[in-house]
Order: C-alpha cells, then structure tokens, then sequence
C-alpha cells in the first residue's frame, strides 16, 4: 500500500515541477491566468498620459516575472517558451496588451490583432477565414493566441519561429492589417502615451521588434483555466490506483483515513466541475487506439507541435500544401500544425481551412479516414467508431474547456 501511494503522489507531483532556468534571477513570482496581469491600468474610457506614467513610475511594473502555469497546465512547465531576450514585466504586458487591441495598428485603422483572434470568439475567429481590411479574407483559418507560452512556432505552417516574428507579420500583410511596419513605428512614437511605454520598457523609441516582442509578451498571458476534465482526472487516476481499497469507502474511512480523505477531497471538486457521462466514456475512448486521437494531440494543451496530413483540402485541383512551403520536402505536403484542443468547443470552425463548421463533423472527418492522397499521415486511418463513440468524443472535448483570465479589451492610449 505504502509504495502505491508514493507512486501516486509522484505522479500528481508532476503538475507542480517546474523548469524556469531562464528566470533563475526573477525576485517575482506570479501564476499566469490571473485577472491582475490582463485586466488593464486601472480606470475607464482612454488612457491618459498621467495615468500611464503613474503605473510606469510604479517599479513593480518592471520587474521580471517567474511565471507558473495554472493547474491543468502546470505539468507542461518544462514546455514553456520565452526568449532569453524577451523576459516578461507587468508594463510589457500591458504595453502590448494595449497593442493587440487597438486597431490603429492596421493602414485603415478598422482592424486589430484581436479582430482575429478574439476573446469572445475562443481567441480565434468564428468565420472560415480571418478577415481582414476592406473586408478581405485569406484562406486559411485564424488559429487561437492562447497557450501560445507552450508553443514556439507559430501559424499552421510554423512560418514564424516565435511569436515576436508572428505578432508582426499580419500587420504588413496586405489581406489582413494592411499596413507598414515603417507606417506603424511612426504612428506609435507619434502618440506619447504609447512613446513614453515603449522609452520606460525597451529603453528607446519605437521599433518594430519591440511591437513584437510587447504583444508576444502579452499573448504569453493568455492561457487556460482548469476544465472539468483537470478537476475529474485526480479522482479517475485515484480510483486507477486503489480500485479495491475504494470499492468499500466504508472500510477504508476506517482502515486509511489518509486515502479516504484523499478521495473525498478529490471528489468534492469533481462534483463540484463535472463530467457527464458521455464526456467520460468520450476521455476513455480519446486515449485508446480505437481513436487514436492522443497520437497528435498530447500533453496537457493536447497539441505535439508537429505537422500532419490529414487530407483536409487535399481534394483541390490547386491544394494549400501547408509546412511544404517553408520546409520543401516532399513528405510535409499538405501538413499543418496540430492545434491544442483546450477550449476548442469555443474557437470553430475547424482545420486549417475552416472547412468543417462543427466538432461532430471534425470526428466525421477523422472516423472515414480523412481524405486518402500519397502524403497522408500514417496516424490517419478508418475508425470503427459507432454513433455513441463519436457523440462522446465530442463530449470529452467539451469537457477540456476551461476559463481565461480577464482580459480588458478597451483602455487604450489617447
């Protein structure tokens, strides 16, 4: 008994082991997900130059933050990525937090970074493609900015090796912002409460690596809460571990009050966020090869970081062929990145082309075997799942869906 349960214990210890060697001379230490990193300088309509310099002349707001991830996330710590070069500070946070709002940033000022990637929309865009100025679109689908701490490349070709280089890419695209980064860096040093931010944070006037680095600093911020399948997994992995000692809670109240404390802690928070019980046969299902659906999306943000083709698209007389145009080899022909099924309930539609509205027509799309074409990735095969199977999938992928931190949209500076 005693074995399994240090087994146990250094099993759930895992959430709590983190690898911060890049913040190893940090003197603070803060959870990411909290309101108090995203919700803005404090007050109402435009900021003013007093109050922006109020909140800089706070020395708090500059120091570097040793991040950690909330629970859910936390076992993903070894995974997080900051630039050496990019540590992060409250001002910076903010700096770019004001940035991904603010629509100046765009040739006609009607689009911002958030148009794409919006907090009521799962941090994507609940349209088949981003849309961009004067109404135009591209064609591929607006990923999601959050969990992006665990993630280096970015875009489903994996074009930008950071997310400093993707922050800056859309503005000067013609279909999305439309703009200059010459254009925007004249802007920003024109606005003094904007100059003054970028002087007291980066040390100098405007640039267009500080753009970046300023809203990479704050989409870093934008991460997941728990989920009912955080809150339930603890419970199903106690029950794993000690099916017999739990099939009578009457004798183990008696014979390890430990373990039946241990249980009915986990089970208070589990009734607490539940699970239904297709969700719970759906997370069974998920991570067996029945589905096969853990191939891909792994880890706690269910995303390898890796390219595949699914056949999404693959049927065009002219296909989108995806990591092939970065990498050139043959076989990454129509692959894209594998994108996290945290909160995926919020951000359809789906695949890289948008193409699927629903995640019951996702499973359907998986369960046929996507669409057959000679670089289709060997994790794709026919499922034999029943009409149940795939209603539960979809019901475990619900259940993954967790709060984000607050996140104040407006505020931006005169």
């Amino acid at each position: 008994m005693a074995s399994k349960k240090l087994l146990f214990a250094a099993s759930l210890a895992v959430g709590a082991i983190c690898s911060f060697g890049q913040f190893s001379h940090a003197i603070d230490s803060v959870q990411l997900g909290k309101d108090a990193l995203t919700s803005g300088i404090p007050g109402s309509d435009k900021l003013t130059v007093a109050e922006i310099k109020k909140f800089l002349d706070n020395p708090s707001n500059h120091v570097e933050l040793k991040v950690s991830l909330p629970e859910g996330l936390a076992a993903g710590a070894d995974a997080i990525y900051i630039p050496g070069d990019n540590p992060l500070t409250r001002a910076k946070i903010e700096l770019g937090r004001q940035l991904y709002f603010d629509r100046r940033l765009s040739g006609d000022s009607s689009v911002s970074c958030a148009d794409c990637h919006s907090p009521v929309a799962g941090f994507g865009a609940n349209t088949q493609f981003g849309v961009g100025v004067r109404g135009q679109t591209g064609n591929r689908n607006s990923p999601v900015s959050f969990n992006r701490i665990l993630s280096k490349a970015q875009f489903w070709d994996g074009r930008a090796g950071s997310l400093e280089a993707q922050a800056v890419g859309p503005i000067a695209n013609p279909i999305e912002m439309g703009f200059t980064h010459e254009g925007v860096v004249k802007m920003l040093t024109a606005k003094e409460g904007y100059r003054i931010q970028f002087e007291r944070v980066f040390g100098g006037k405007p640039d267009i690596g500080m753009v970046g680095k300023a809203i990479a600093a704050f989409e870093r911020t934008i991460v997941t809460g728990p989920s009912p399948y955080d809150y339930n997994e603890p419970l199903r992995r106690l029950f794993e571990a000690f099916p017999e000692e739990l099939a009578d809670l009457q004798g183990l109240k008696t014979e390890d009050p430990a373990l039946f404390k241990k249980y009915t802690d986990f089970k208070s928070v589990a009734d607490k966020n539940p699970m239904s019980e297709e969700a719970k046969r759906g997370r069974t299902l998920f991570f067996n090869q029945k589905s096969n659906c853990s191939a891909c999306h792994v880890g706690v943000n269910f995303a390898d970081e890796l390219y595949h083709n699914l056949g999404v698209g693959m049927q065009a007389a002219e296909p989108d062929l995806g990591r092939f145009s970065q990498t050139k080899i043959e076989k990454d022909k129509g692959a894209f990145k594998t994108p996290t099924l945290r909160n995926i309930a919020q951000s359809g539609p789906y695949m890289h082309d948008g193409s699927q509205k629903t995640l019951e027509e996702v499973v359907e799309w998986y369960a046929k075997g996507g669409h057959p074409n000679p670089y289709l990735s060997d994790k794709i095969k026919k499922l034999d799942l029943t009409a149940q199977d795939k209603k539960d999938l979809v019901e475990f992928m619900k259940a993954l869906t967790g709060p984000f931190p607050t996140i104040e949209t407006g505020r931006l500076p005169e």
